[in-house]
């Protein structure tokens, strides 16, 4: 029910708008819970959200580890539940990695889709994750790009997910290589310090930075936070939660969902930078899209 992210894009645009509306907005959502595993080197987050408008009520539980010997494993899994908001019965149980990932790429869409420069030619990821395929997925179906560029730690998973995806993947074999000259770029990745550098950045470029969700791990470097306008999903999050922003010092100068409301510019121009932490209510209205298609076709 969720083969197509962008399906999500007007249900997640309202949402963020509710979101940054305060009280108006009728969406009740703490910032997120994260309990340390400190004998294992993980962590369990619990994300719960009410939405009015959609008369939706979930939590997301959610295990993240860093650095896993097996593989196999992914380093995020998760789990939705979805509530009765009038009585409060558990009405399903949802797979919480796919929709963390579609919800996740979806809203960086959005954010790419208000942000990036007027001749976005050149895409650009940084890691070969699960996030990196729904990334690739929604931006080719929404966007019209000359060229992608993927690079990973491991060049082997950079190959194997040049292979997998539908379009041509052109492989780089340094995170600088990918990044030069693009003019939209994702990070992806577990990375715990910086991996993308102010300096490789071409002016006007749009940056989606999406790992780094602990408030002690990096992804950009301070003179890429400082010197771009920084966009994220709540205030809130980014402040207590992203390494990015709270080690650079950069100062946020809108929530997406106030772009979206129309009282904060856009500035497509600039070198800007979205933060994505992810937030409960982006999946609340996900559950619920997955939960009424599979009721109505039942």
């Amino acid at each position: 029910h969720l083969h197509r992210a962008s399906l999500l894009l007007p249900a997640l645009e309202a949402a963020l708008a509710n979101f940054s509306a305060g009280a108006a907005g009728g969406v009740v959502q703490p910032v997120r819970t994260v309990l340390p595993v400190p004998r294992h080197g993980g962590y369990l987050g619990v994300m719960p959200a009410y939405s009015a408008a959609d008369d939706a009520l979930t939590t997301k539980l959610v295990t993240f580890y860093e650095h896993l010997k097996d593989s196999s494993v992914p380093s995020h899994q998760a789990t939705v539940l979805l509530f009765d908001p009038s009585n409060g019965t558990l009405k399903a149980v949802l797979d919480g990695s796919v929709i963390t990932a579609k919800r996740t790429a979806a809203v960086s869409a959005i954010a790419t889709k208000l942000l990036m420069p007027a001749f976005a030619e050149v895409l650009c990821i940084l890691g070969a994750g699960v996030q990196a395929y729904s990334h690739y997925d929604i931006f080719t179906e929404l966007f019209t790009f000359k060229e992608v560029r993927i690079w990973n730690r491991t060049k082997e998973k950079a190959e194997q997910f040049a292979r997998a995806v539908g379009g041509p993947v052109r492989v780089c074999s340094s995170a600088q290589e990918a990044v030069t000259g693009a003019d939209v770029i994702v990070t992806v990745t577990m990375a715990t310090s910086p991996i993308l550098f102010g300096d490789w950045v071409k002016p006007g470029a749009h940056i989606n930075a999406v790992g780094a969700s602990r408030p002690d791990w990096r992804e950009l470097d301070d003179e890429l936070m400082k010197n771009s306008v920084l966009f994220v999903d709540s205030r809130d999050a980014a402040l207590t939660e992203s390494g990015d922003v709270i080690l650079s010092g950069a100062e946020i100068f809108a929530e997406l969902g106030e772009v979206l409301k129309g009282t904060k510019p856009a500035l497509p121009e600039k070198t800007t930078v979205f933060k994505s932490l992810g937030m409960a209510v982006e999946d609340t209205v996900a559950a619920k899209f997955v939960y009424d298609a599979w009721s109505a076709g039942n």
